[in-house]
């Protein structure tokens, strides 16, 4: 028997991440699920993909080799089921979108541009507000969807949503800092170190209750709307940061590097998703969106 999509999705997931834990948060799976599926996997191909560390995994060589097919029937797949989206017909008209400040830097960009090569005939436009405003036109139908975090809808009885992706908060730290020689970090560790808090409208409450978490109130050093300004400010060793993989680039706008590190308490984690109105109809510029939205994964969505 050939191995399964399933399990080169998995294979892939577990090979970005470098972690099984962190890829089984992005895939909404448990981690012993799949930790076993590698296991079947490895053991049909009769080769070892992984060598395990005490920080995550390594791909061996044979693992490399095999990342490049699996990417590649990965991303036939995907082309499949969007050549068939667009035999289903090519839809015309207008799709409203709307957008938080998090999802239209680092969702919305990637996603469109795949949705405007499937039906370039439809008008696509966006706007960026707060959560509870772009649930106010859903519910009034001044919008068709929103790309935004499902987990604390303020209307559920109102909307639908659907999970595309879980992203889950790490540390961030200066390149060199102390802590990053540490086996394993805790708040504890983290309790005398500035902070720098991203406070924009999805991410307060997260940010207040990690704040409260600590075993003493945290000294925050920097609150700002800029997710630039905080890897600058990370980068430049002015704090340290609490932010979700969805955000993370190794790098500042400076060209400082900045590290990511797990810590050993439960962090939470963000849910990104689509939603859209309850009991209304639905268009076929929005169906043929929600379609490629589902079908959609990039690496900027972990």
């Amino acid at each position: 028997m050939s191995f399964t999509l399933k399990q080169a999705k998995y294979f892939v997931g577990v090979a970005e991440h470098g972690s099984f834990s962190r890829a089984a948060a992005e895939l909404s799976i448990s981690q012993s699920t799949l930790t076993e599926a590698i296991k079947d996997l490895e053991g049909h191909l009769g080769l070892k993909l992984f060598d395990r560390r005490r920080r995550g995994v390594e791909m061996t060589h044979h693992g490399h080799v095999f990342m490049r097919h699996a990417k590649a029937i990965l991303v036939e797949v995907s082309n499949a089921e969007m050549s068939l989206v667009g035999e289903h017909g090519s839809a015309t008209g207008r799709l409203n979108i709307g957008v938080t400040s998090l999802t239209s830097g680092y969702v919305l960009s990637d996603l469109l541009s795949r949705f405007r090569r499937a039906q370039p005939e439809i008008e696509v436009s966006a706007l960026e507000d707060n959560p509870e405003y772009l649930e106010h036109l859903l519910v009034g139908g001044e919008l068709d969807v929103a790309v935004m975090l499902v987990d604390r809808l303020r209307n559920p009885a109102a909307l639908y949503s659907e999970l595309l992706a879980v992203s889950p908060y790490r540390l961030w730290l200066p390149l060199g800092h102390p802590l990053a020689a540490l086996e394993s970090i805790s708040l504890e560790n983290l309790a005398t170190e500035p902070q720098i808090v991203l406070d924009v409208d999805e991410m307060q409450d997260e940010a207040a209750r990690l704040m409260s978490s600590f075993p003493v109130k945290p000294r925050v050093a920097f609150r700002t709307r800029s997710v630039e300004a905080v890897r600058s400010l990370v980068a430049s060793g002015a704090g340290v940061s609490f932010l979700p993989d969805l955000v993370y680039r190794p790098w500042s706008l400076e060209g400082d590097r900045i590290d990511s590190r797990d810590v050993s308490n439960k962090l939470p984690v963000i849910q990104v998703g689509l939603v859209w109105r309850r009991g209304a109809s639905v268009s076929q510029a929005t169906r043929t969106f929600l379609s490629v939205a589902q079908s959609f994964h990039s690496p900027r969505l972990r």
